[in-house]
């Protein structure tokens, strides 16, 4: 007597330990995203929280469209201008900050315009953006 053996093939498929993974994967990059900090500049936009009031005119500083900047009708470089920042913060007080009004040229890059305001913020000169357009 021949004993047959049952080898059914089984056509499903499970799909709990697919979920498991894809559960696990989703916490674990909900947790590296909170860790990841932004690389982004910090600015005060308008509005009715705080005001700053400008006491005298500020100086000038025009970005061209090859990156030269222009400070107070001088090309200068990115050094000079931190040099000028420090000089100008050293002469006010705390309260009355040092003011520059930034004029960038339309098609200037977003680099250069990005270097001369963050070294304004780090230097904690206030800056304001004219708008030129052509």
């Amino acid at each position: 007597m021949a004993l047959k053996k049952k080898s059914k093939v089984s056509a499903q498929f499970s799909m709990s330990s697919l979920t498991d993974i894809i559960f696990l994967l989703l916490i674990f990059f909900m947790l590296t995203s909170s860790l990841i900090v932004p690389h982004a500049l910090n600015l005060r936009l308008p509005g009715t929280e705080t005001r700053a009031t400008v006491t005298s005119d500020p100086s000038q500083i025009n970005i061209n469209r090859d990156g030269g900047i222009v400070y107070n009708g001088q090309t200068v470089s990115l050094n000079q201008l931190q040099r000028e920042f420090r000089r100008e913060s050293d002469q006010r007080s705390p309260e009355n900050r040092y003011t520059v009004a930034v004029t960038v040229h339309p098609n200037a890059k977003i680099e250069h315009v990005v270097a001369v305001l963050d070294l304004a913020y780090t230097m904690q000169v206030n800056t304001i953006m004219v708008d030129r357009r052509q």
